[in-house]
């Protein structure tokens, strides 16, 4: 930004003083913004104000709609996407009846111009501004500072407004970061995005489009412009955005209006659920959407199109949980890129550490790093400090993807670790205390420019103050050096398969008194209940509850049916009022006494004696269901079963069937005495492992590969479930992807010396010891 720029805007904001005291410092911004626009155009329209004066009296005697007028005034305007049909100007108001004149006046822009100030709610701030005697002297003001093309370049006056947006922004710290991108990190993505396309941007006659879903008050735009007329003043680069802040987006508009853009591609609304651009494709894509918000307002409208338009749509590859909506952006954003044919795209995505490793194999999450990996068009993450952003201090990325990659950039990704490029800002800005300059930001650019792997050196950067308060160590930890370093990696080396390590099941069995008595309850939410009634109730004086056939008292609770309501409210609050109705119920009590009598049978038959092998359990059980003539039906084996049996290490494995095929123990086909055994799994010992992806071999090669080194020497018995297969490739394991970028450069530090510790321990011991001394004395 030029001086004279930079003192342009600062003349403007001077408008401050005017304010400060009826004002608070939040609101300048917009009431300085707004008057600005207003001058602005009010200088541009100068040129033509008569000619479409003029035909506003001419168009006014036709019986056309307002949008034919618009159309023929824009004619007569000479080429400008605005005008205004009012007979006024800031000089022609007034002192008396300024108010009402201003508004006329703002009423007489085109329809664009006039919703700005609609959206800036400018003419509240102007009664405000009325009450306090401050209207007239604001006019004033402004209407002699000289805003005309030939004081001001469009190219200059987007700087002048880009300035005061920033000076808004940086005045009103608690909402700073919901509308606005610190300009440091802005200049490194745009930076990033634009600079592998510089040669061809250089070219005479070249157009290009730039676009962010998330337009705040359009940085990210103006930043993509400025980059490209710093390379050639007469590339022509038209830009498109969308944002769901009315303010901001008021604020967007009118610094695209003061650059001369096209304003009816600045949209107002929800991205994701309201796409205002659809199927519109661009060159370049900025965007840094809000982190770890949720989706759940319109849940609904992105499951729908999830769903009904697959890839058609935005987000065939997959959706977030819907606690957090950055991936969805992102795959907006991916939808939009030019296609490869045409030129292909770019994006620059600011993104907090969550989309990086959220979500295991198989999960939204994953299967859209799944799809952007596989697809090929991750170019590099940075990894930028912490502390920032405006509202947020929490470690933040940019993801630069592209779909026209370079050669030496093909199947590759590069992760560049910028954690310690920043300096102490002078004064914080909300929760913004580190900035990059100029020579951090052109070591990230040069190390992605120039593609290559760079070892981790340490950079000439002051260490963190520490706090001098309260006792200082005598032997202190000593901090890690702050260094820089990038990485190169195959795209599939962030993939891995998720394989299902399963166990055999091993159960005792016994028909101990313990263990059959449990059959008198039912399992599941009733148990608890039940076995507090049977101890209260089954034993009342002249109600006692017996095993024989010929009680008719058992299971009856009519008498007790209130003081049994009341205590399950206050102490089995779980239990819904059908669960209480099953309790009251005698049929419930009467049921579980035939399964227990039924378990009793089989009791006296098999014997109380504990049984290592659950497979003979089936068979012992059938012989004396035979015999007796019991009936146990699925259920009423499967509680018999839970009441008599327990996981026992030691126990035998149990069976689940035999097989008429080869063996194949890696998959749970065990040669057992000339038969082929499939064994039950205990699914409290099943295990996943992660086996990293590598083309270059089968996949069966690299599971069992895997399985034989790290599992089997552990755990002899296991097999891998080769059921569990990927839904897109069928083979055995389910891919997943992430990208552990800390792990990648994570810095061992030697934990202190043991002396040390015993040294700071002893002396700490002494100091409290003598105070206590002191304190005695």
């Amino acid at each position: 930004m030029s001086q004279a720029s930079n003192n342009l805007a600062a003349y403007i904001w001077s408008l401050a003083d005017l304010l400060r005291g009826d004002f608070k410092q939040s609101q300048y911004g917009r009431i300085i913004l707004p008057f600005t626009l207003l001058r602005r155009l009010e200088c541009v329209l100068e040129a033509s104000k008569a000619a479409v004066l003029k035909e506003h009296l001419r168009v006014q005697q036709l019986n056309i709609s307002e949008e034919a007028q618009e159309k023929l005034l824009l004619r007569a305007s000479g080429g400008l996407s605005f005008f205004n049909t009012s007979q006024m100007d800031l000089s022609k108001l007034g002192e008396g009846g300024i108010k009402a004149n201003l508004e006329s006046y703002l009423q007489g822009f085109s329809k664009d111009a006039r919703e700005i100030f609609e959206h800036f709610k400018f003419t509240e701030f102007l009664g405000q501004l009325n009450d306090a005697n401050l209207l007239y002297k604001i006019v004033q003001r402004i209407q002699k500072t000289d805003l005309s093309p030939a004081a001001v370049s469009n190219h200059d006056m987007g700087l002048v407004f880009e300035e005061l947006i920033r000076r808004f922004a940086e005045s009103s710290n608690e909402t700073a970061g919901e509308h606005f991108t610190p300009r440091d990190i802005v200049r490194l993505t745009t930076s990033l995005v634009f600079m592998e396309d510089d040669d061809a941007l250089t070219k005479p006659g070249i157009i290009r489009t730039v676009y962010d879903p998330t337009a705040g008050t359009g940085g990210f735009l103006s930043s993509g412009m400025e980059y490209v007329h710093e390379l050639n003043p007469h590339a022509v680069m038209r830009a498109y955005g969308q944002e769901l802040n009315p303010e901001s987006y008021a604020i967007c508009k009118a610094d695209m209006l003061i650059k001369g853009q096209d304003v009816s591609n600045i949209k107002l609304g929800n991205t994701l659920s309201n796409d205002q651009l659809y199927a519109t494709e661009f060159d370049y894509m900025l965007s840094n959407p809000p982190f770890g918000v949720d989706w759940k307002k319109i849940e609904q409208e992105i499951n729908d199109e999830h769903a009904q338009k697959g890839f058609n749509g935005r987000f065939g590859a997959g959706l977030p949980r819907v606690s957090d909506g950055s991936l969805l952006f992102l795959m907006h954003l991916i939808s939009k890129l030019r296609d490869g044919s045409q030129g292909g795209g770019r994006i620059g995505i600011i993104l907090n550490g969550s989309p990086l490793f959220t979500g295991g194999a198989g999960s939204g999450e994953s299967e859209i790093r799944r799809y952007i990996l596989e697809a090929d068009l991750l170019e590099a993450i940075v990894a930028l400090p912490t502390d920032m952003f405006y509202n947020t201090g929490i470690s933040t990325y940019v993801w630069v993807l592209s779909n026209k990659k370079a050669a030496e950039r093909k199947g590759k990704v590069q992760l560049i670790n910028g954690v310690n490029l920043c300096g102490k800002m002078r004064k914080s800005l909300g929760s913004k205390r580190n900035e990059m300059d100029e020579s951090d930001i052109a070591t990230v650019i040069r190390a992605f420019g120039s593609f290559a792997a760079v070892d981790a050196y340490e950079l000439d950067k002051q260490a963190a103050q520490k706090s001098n308060r309260g006792r200082q160590a005598a032997n202190p930890k000593t901090e890690a050096a702050k260094t820089f370093a990038s990485k190169i990696f195959n795209s599939y080396e962030f993939g891995y398969r998720r394989i299902s390590i399963e166990r055999p099941l091993r159960l005792s069995y016994q028909f101990s008194d313990e263990r059959v008595a449990t059959c008198r309850f039912a399992p599941g939410a009733l148990n608890s209940a039940m076995r507090w009634i049977y101890q209260e109730f089954s034993a009342v004086e002249g109600e006692s509850w017996s095993d024989s056939d010929t009680c008719k008292r058992y299971g009856d609770l009519s008498a007790h049916e209130d003081a049994i309501r009341r205590y399950c409210k206050l102490h089995f609050a779980d239990l819904k009022e059908k669960d209480i109705k099953n309790l009251l119920n005698r049929t419930t009590w009467m049921d579980q006494k035939r399964l227990l009598l039924k378990a009793q049978s089989l009791q006296d038959s098999i014997g109380t004696a504990q049984h290592d092998d659950f497979n003979t359990f089936d068979e012992a059980v059938k012989a004396v269901c035979k015999q007796q003539g019991i009936v146990l039906d699925a259920k009423d084996k499967k509680q018999i079963i839970d009441a008599v049996s327990w996981k026992n290490p030691e126990a035998a494995k149990v069976i689940k069937k035999a097989h008429k095929t080869k063996a194949n123990p890696l998959y749970g086909l065990f040669a057992v005495n000339s038969e082929v055994l499939e064994y039950q799994t205990d699914s409290d010992l099943r295990d996943n492992e992660n086996v990293a992806l590598d083309p270059s071999q089968s996949v069966n090669a690299l599971n069992e590969t895997y399985f034989l080194k790290e599992v089997q020497p552990h755990v002899t018995d296991a097999w891998i479930d080769a059921s569990k297969r990927d839904a897109k490739d069928q083979e055995i394991g389910i891919v997943g992807y992430e990208i552990p970028f800390s792990r990648h450069f994570y810095q061992y530090q030697p934990p202190r010396d043991l002396l040390e510790i015993d040294a700071d321990l002893d002396a700490v011991s002494a100091e409290i010891m003598k105070l206590l001394q002191e304190v005695h004395s």
